[in-house]
């Protein structure tokens, strides 16, 4: 009874160490000593109890680094490889906005169609919202993150596309008109795959594995739409814990770094939710040399950065950000969602790309992408040019606020709907100051900043200005701040059943 148990973990330890011998074995191997130098990037995950990160380096068409580094899942010990799976957040733009390039180049849509053509819940604004500035974020639609967290959402929820869909129909207004500024928009991306499901006939799911994924061999890739989705090798979210705080890793060593999980439920797709590898990732990133998939007219088409109505060009392109380090134009994204930061480069001059997956909050893989490019590069870069930054800002003094006094505080409290959110926030004033009820988020202080001006500390909600009417009494408050502008609150005329029975500002109560 006892043997086969005995002899099974030495089988499965077997099978894995097999495993990653397979993954681990590049194309091309590199020199012991420039492996040497792309591990010492990784030094600091290459331990036991910590999270890790996922690391593939690909030159002239063949991989010729790759490796895990740290834990996959520090719960059950599952070491970080090559085939380790990761959502890699915003990096899955550029395979959304490829989906649609493809459709335009098929002639099944054009990139300067209004959405609503296609779309027909999204509303009709004051000025049209064509495809192509939904792809160059500058459509001026309000980001999703930021309207679900005014709403009252965490975003560890699980999130579906179809709430995401129902905020964006409800909406009323836009930033800005649209093509005259770039403002970064999740929602944009959710609605553009939308836009390659009604142009295709196709779930975007299927299409992006049809028509990209599938053709360049990438076999662990797919977009997860769907939260309850098992999938194999898969990575999990970590954050690190801050001293004196109780949650974390309680079996981590005295003195070692402490992790909590940091948890990603979205069941929605377009702006995120990219499950890939390093690896496969890599085999994308070539395709800028070889353009096997699209062919030239698509991805230079990929390549072509944004204009504005002012005719001014912006560095974003087709879901790429366009750039340059020592040097070497580049082309890539980053990617943050719970605790996976994620991140790509292609070097177009010397053909080769860098990627670096992480599932730590603080695992910065644009400064370790750009490490390994010091490495795998050394020797192909231009001379350093000069220092172009410039001479700094002048410091400058700014006087404190001056505090609304209790008269004042009290013309501000009252109860504030948003119609397009079918949010409530119950605004109390006393001592402490004003304060914004949430039934979720809590209390949140208001700080003033300026007449009729405030500002909070929640991400989602920098910046309240109240509104007044005929005789200067408040009849509304806007919400901005980050990617969402002027998100119009009414002020209730009559009082909720139920009102009053929020704590007063001085006495703030809960927070989330």
């Amino acid at each position: 009874m006892n043997a086969p148990a005995r002899r099974l973990p030495v089988t499965a330890a077997a099978l894995l160490a097999a495993a990653l011998l397979t993954a681990c074995a590049p194309d091309r191997p590199v020199s012991p000593a420039l492996a040497r130098g792309i591990d010492a990037v990784f030094a600091d995950l290459d331990r036991p109890g910590s999270p890790g990160a996922s690391v593939s380096v690909i030159r002239d068409g063949h991989i010729i680094y790759s490796r895990g580094y740290g834990h996959a899942q520090i719960e059950h010990g599952v070491p970080v490889t090559p085939a380790t799976v990761f959502h890699v957040a915003s990096v899955s733009k550029q395979f959304t906005a490829m989906a649609v390039t493809m459709l335009a180049a098929d002639g099944a849509l054009g990139l300067d169609d209004p959405v609503q053509q296609h779309l027909d819940f999204v509303p009709d604004f004051d000025h049209p919202t064509t495809v192509r500035q939904l792809i160059h974020h500058t459509s001026g639609i309000r980001d999703q993150w930021q309207l679900l967290g005014i709403s009252g959402w965490r975003l560890d929820d699980v999130i579906t596309t179809g709430q995401i869909l129902g905020l964006m129909a409800r909406q009323r207004e836009l930033n800005f008109v649209p093509g005259s500024e770039y403002l970064y928009s999740n929602m944009g991306y959710t609605l553009m795959a939308q836009v390659v499901e009604a142009a295709s006939g196709m779930s975007f799911v299927d299409f992006t594995a049809s028509r990209i994924f599938r053709p360049l061999g990438m076999d662990r890739t797919h977009f997860h739409d769907d939260h309850r989705h098992m999938v194999p090798n898969r990575a999990y979210s970590y954050a690190p814990v801050s001293a004196g705080d109780d949650a974390g890793d309680a079996a981590a060593q005295p003195g070692a770094p402490r992790f909590t999980k940091s948890v990603l439920s979205y069941a929605n797709a377009g702006a995120t939710s990219l499950f890939t590898t390093a690896d496969d990732l890599a085999r994308w990133l070539d395709n800028f040399r070889h353009e096997t998939v699209g062919g030239p007219e698509v991805m230079a088409t990929m390549k072509q950065r944004g204009i504005l109505n002012s005719g001014d060009t912006i560095p974003y392109a087709h879901g790429l950000s366009t750039g340059e380090y020592r040097g070497l134009r580049t082309i890539g994204h980053g990617g943050a969602d719970a605790g996976f930061r994620t991140q790509v480069y292609w070097f177009p001059e010397v053909e080769t790309g860098v990627v670096v997956l992480t599932n730590v909050a603080n695992g910065n893989p644009a400064g370790r992408a750009r490490d390994v490019a010091d490495v795998v590069l050394a020797g192909s870069f231009p001379e350093e040019q000069g220092d172009e930054g410039g001479a700094p800002a002048p410091a400058t003094d700014a006087a404190p606020p001056e505090t609304p006094g209790p008269a004042v505080l009290a013309g501000y409290a009252g109860t504030y709907y948003s119609p397009e959110l079918d949010a409530l926030y119950h605004v109390a004033a006393g001592e402490g100051g004003l304060v914004a009820h949430h039934i979720r988020h809590g209390a949140i202080a208001l700080e003033p900043r300026a007449a009729d001006e405030f500002a909070t500390d929640r991400w989602w909600m920098r910046e309240i200005r109240f509104e007044r009417g005929a005789g200067g009494v408040v009849t509304g408050l806007r919400v901005g701040g980050g990617r969402v502008r002027n998100l119009l609150f009414v002020r209730l005329r009559a009082p909720l059943p139920g009102d009053g029975a929020f704590p007063s500002a001085a006495t703030p109560g809960g927070s989330s």
